[in-house]
């Protein structure tokens, strides 16, 4: 099983890679699954992994193998919904 680990937080004014952090996630994953809901106030999010993983994001989200790849060990920033959630899947079940 995979980690994706999951850093909410609101952009500054210099863009993403300057965020004030909020709150953290770590879901374990291999088939679809999904992180618990952002907070309200959430805009952005950091994500790593430490494997590849696939995700989507949505209100009820479940990633699949066409969904936006991530490779191990990379720190990505996503412009998100309030309230909504990220799905991580692995590829491989």
């Amino acid at each position: 099983m995979s980690t994706c680990l999951i850093t909410e937080g609101v952009a500054g004014s210099y863009g993403a890679q300057v965020m004030k952090p909020g709150a953290t996630q770590s879901v374990t994953y291999t088939s679809s699954t999904a992180s618990a809901a952002f907070d309200l106030s959430t805009r952005l999010v950091r994500i790593i992994a430490d494997a590849d993983v696939f995700l989507a994001f949505g209100a009820a989200p479940t990633a699949t193998a066409t969904a936006i790849k991530l490779v191990a060990n990379t720190a990505e920033y996503f412009e998100v919904d309030a309230g909504f959630k990220v799905a991580c899947y692995d590829g491989t079940t």
